[in-house]
Order: structure tokens, then sequence, then C-alpha cells
């Protein structure tokens, strides 16, 4: 027999009666945090540009108190005092470095791992084993780090959750590019699989896939060159990194029972083949 009285915040057809209305069934139910009168932490790692830094900036706009990690500590320590945050230096490569990070953040709600990035695009049989092996480190066991030294605080937050910034690299694959695309993919998977782990705990997973942005990503690729770099771009309009950044924001600030497992965000002139549309 149907039960008179409404639904929990958990579910059931009261609930979403009023989802379906346009009705927040949580309003007026405080997450851990706000019952406890403090702010919302949210670490952001690879802090000191791009979409790192956009993500801090926009999480700061939100009200988060953010902490930013990245090797180049005087980026960091500038952009922290600018919107408000705290600047740890952070080396994903290293055990000793996260541990100490994660240390100094304290309580965390939110991670969002962005760390990461790509070097080289030499096919197979010419594989740099050095890029590889960078590639490795900083996207995967990197992003395992930082998840497994915070994943304790997260889960005790009540409402924690991590972002991974990935990239569509992670569903595909291109000629050049598999010392990336399987960094991307392992990263991915490895993300993906935790939340199939910790179902049922008060922690949360969103994977975020981008496509073309215009950072530093390719300057990086390319060892400095900017020319090369900036023929990645020729006669496209890319995403920015603000683009992104609002992307995280607002997923950081969903209700407690919305999980977006997946985003997949690219510019309107790439298709998800892998084709451009340049303008030259």
């Amino acid at each position: 027999m149907a039960s008179d009285q409404p639904a929990s915040r958990t579910g059931g057809p009261a609930a979403h009666e009023e989802l379906a209305r346009g009705v927040d069934a949580t309003a007026g139910q405080q997450r851990p945090d706000e019952a406890a009168g403090r702010r919302r932490t949210a670490v952001v790692t690879g802090a000191s540009s791009g979409i790192g830094e956009a993500t801090a900036r926009a999480l700061a706009a939100q009200g988060f108190d953010v902490v930013l990690g990245a090797r180049r500590a005087d980026r960091i320590d500038t952009i922290a005092a600018e919107i408000g945050g705290r600047a740890h230096r952070l080396d994903i490569t290293d055990q000793d470095s996260v541990e100490a990070f994660a240390a100094a953040a304290g309580p965390v709600d939110v991670l969002v791992n962005n760390a990461g990035g790509a070097k080289g695009l030499a096919p197979v049989a010419e594989a740099d084993l050095d890029d590889w092996r960078w590639m490795w480190e900083t996207n995967v066991l990197g992003t395992l780090r930082v998840t497994k030294a915070l994943l304790p605080g997260l889960i005790d937050s009540g409402d924690g959750l991590v972002i991974t910034v990935t990239s569509v690299a992670a569903l595909s694959s291109y000629d050049g590019g598999a010392g990336y695309t399987s960094a991307k993919h392992a990263q991915a998977l490895l993300h993906r699989t935790m939340r199939g782990e910790l179902l049922g705990k008060p922690v949360r997973f969103t994977e975020i896939c981008p496509g073309m942005v215009e950072t530093e990503f390719s300057l990086v690729r390319f060892k400095g060159d900017a020319e090369r770099a900036d023929n990645v771009y020729a006669g496209v309009t890319p995403l920015v990194a603000a683009d992104i950044a609002d992307i995280v924001a607002f997923t950081a600030t969903r209700p407690s029972h919305v999980d977006l497992d997946q985003i997949v965000v690219r510019p309107r002139d790439q298709a998800h083949d892998g084709r451009v549309n340049r303008r030259i």
C-alpha cells in the first residue's frame, strides 16, 4: 500500500513529482559542511595555468575555499592571493609531495584532478619512452596518488565529489597519439572504476572529456615549439579554459543526489571522429 507520507530526499513518488514541477525536493536540507557552519573546500591540481587556473577562479566565485596545487609555486601563490584561496606546491609524481599537500589542505569536499598533459606526437614505431613514462606518471599515477590521499576526507565530508578532467582522447585513438591516448584511457578507467567501487558511499564522480582547448597544452606537447602549437588551432575557434571551468563549477554546485557521470565537450568546429573544420 502506498504511503501518504512525503518521500524522503532519496526518492519516491512525491520527490519525483516535485522535481518534475521544478521544485527542489532537497530544499531546506543542509549539507554536512553547511550544518557545521563552514565553507566547502575544493582542491584543484594543475592550478597554475589554463583549465586549472580558470577552475580555481570559477570555484572561488561560487564561494568555495579553493586550495591550489601545482609545481609552479610562484604562479599559484599569485592566483591564490587574487581569489582568496590557499596555495601549496604540489608535484603529483612525487608521493612525499602529495602527502604533504594532503596534510596542508585539510578537510576537502571537492577534488578536481586537472593536472596532466601530453608530450610528443610520434608514431608507436618511433615512441620516446621518456615521453610515455612522463605521460603515464602525470595522467595516471598522479591522479591515483592525489585521489587516494584525499579520498578518506572526501568520504568523511558526507558529500564528496571527484571531478577528473580527462579528454576526448580517452574515448578514441589517433595516429601519433598512442602515448597520450593510452594514458588518458587508463586515467578514465581509474576514475570510472571508483564510481562503482564506492557506490553507496557519500562521494560522487564526474569525468569531463574536453576536445580542443587552447591552453599551454600544445606548447608542452611540442616542447616549447610555439609555431607548431599555434598551428593546432589555426582556422578553428577552439574552446578556452573558462569554458571547461564553467562546467566544473556547474558540476560542483549540483545537489548531492545528482551525479553527472560523464560530460563530453568539444568546440563546434570539431566533430566526434576527429574531423576539424578549419577556415583557412
